[in-house]
């Protein structure tokens, strides 16, 4: 039997036996449950068993630390309502069997992540981890985004996903899955990487998000089918389905700045990130403002643009349309996932 490095959640001796627990395949495909394998030891010195472990805790745990202290979001009312049985069936075994520290909230209103995450002590916590769909996760940045603190928290806690509502975009963008076994043990294994926010204003508000702003159909898709939770991430497709045969339009202006105009500039902009080289234009902000240093304490850096409220800069181009069906602006690949009911299992991640 093989357990690749990064299943291997952690190994103890105890009453002269090896215990190694791991995260083990599941029948359905891409997904992993807490296992655990035990091996006599009497043959062994008991002085060469603590390097033993040792040595392979380090291989299991090259790139990360052991032992995460998580704050743990549970909404319960998530999609189809199945949060709570997935944290405790798969979620909550393998983050105990890999050591984790938890501390365990169970939300009761809307808002209340924002709440959390804006009292949280983030000298605390390594990690917050949202066990519902994407809303929880708008939350959690912008509890973090209100701090006085904001460029700190955002910098020093990470925020991870545990796939348990319908459309759960950020698991499939930041872990690779919509599955949640798979989704848990990226959490206890996963490399912390940054990621890029955008900030919305409307009237005097500031928020920040993660994923996507739309107007039209993807949008009503979502806010209009909020009484048909329960039938998971099929809600959007009746969503959509219901506001093509309706002919609806979204008539409004919409003001752009193109940043990158060509496919040339698009690729020599990407071979200076990938190069470690400065990504932005001489008279925009650096890059460097984002990573800690003498003002990491601060809150949100300055808008670049200014707010709704603000006159638009000459350099940006409006155009208007009176028949708009959609429009959506994205900042990660996968809008959504879906999971097929096939023989074989699976699930799937859809732009």
């Amino acid at each position: 039997m093989t357990i690749p490095y990064y299943n291997i959640l952690w190994i103890s001796a105890e009453n002269e036996q090896l215990i190694i627990d791991y995260a083990a395949e599941k029948k359905s495909k891409g997904n992993v449950h807490h296992a655990r394998l035990k091996y006599s030891l009497d043959s062994v010195p008991i002085f060469k068993r603590q390097p033993f472990i040792e040595g392979l805790l380090n291989r299991a745990y090259s790139q990360v630390p052991r032992r995460r202290r998580a704050k743990v979001l549970i909404n319960p009312h998530a999609g189809p309502g199945g949060a709570t049985r997935s944290w405790e069936n798969d979620v909550k075994p393998i983050f105990e069997a890999a050591r984790m520290i938890l501390d365990v909230v169970t939300t009761s209103r809307s808002g209340e992540g924002i709440d959390i995450c804006e009292a949280l002590d983030i000298d605390a916590y390594d990690v917050i981890v949202i066990c519902s769909g994407d809303g929880l996760a708008y939350e959690a940045f912008n509890g973090f985004g209100k701090r006085a603190d904001a460029r700190s928290a955002l910098q020093k806690v990470a925020i991870a996903h545990i796939p348990c509502g319908s459309g759960n975009a950020m698991s499939c963008n930041l872990n690779g899955s919509n599955a949640v076994g798979a989704s848990a043990l990226a959490v206890v294994k996963g490399v912390r990487t940054p990621m890029d926010l955008m900030s919305v204003t409307q009237g005097d508000r500031r928020i920040l998000s993660f994923l996507s702003q739309s107007v039209g159909i993807i949008a009503e898709a979502d806010l209009g089918t909020e009484n048909m939770r329960w039938l998971g991430a099929k809600r959007f497709d009746l969503g959509v389905a219901q506001r093509i045969f309706s002919k609806k339009v979204y008539p409004c202006d919409i003001a752009v700045k193109i940043e990158l105009e060509s496919k040339d500039e698009v690729k020599a902009h990407y071979k200076r990130i990938r190069n470690g080289e400065e990504g932005q234009k001489n008279d925009e902000p650096s890059l460097s403002s984002t990573v800690p240093g003498p003002d990491a304490a601060e809150g949100l850096p300055p808008l670049r643009f200014g707010t709704v409220n603000d006159q638009l800069p000459e350099n940006w181009q409006v155009t208007s349309h009176d028949k708009l069906g959609n429009f959506y602006c994205g900042n990660v690949s996968f809008t959504f996932s879906l999971r097929r009911q096939a023989s074989k299992g699976g699930a799937h991640c859809f732009y």
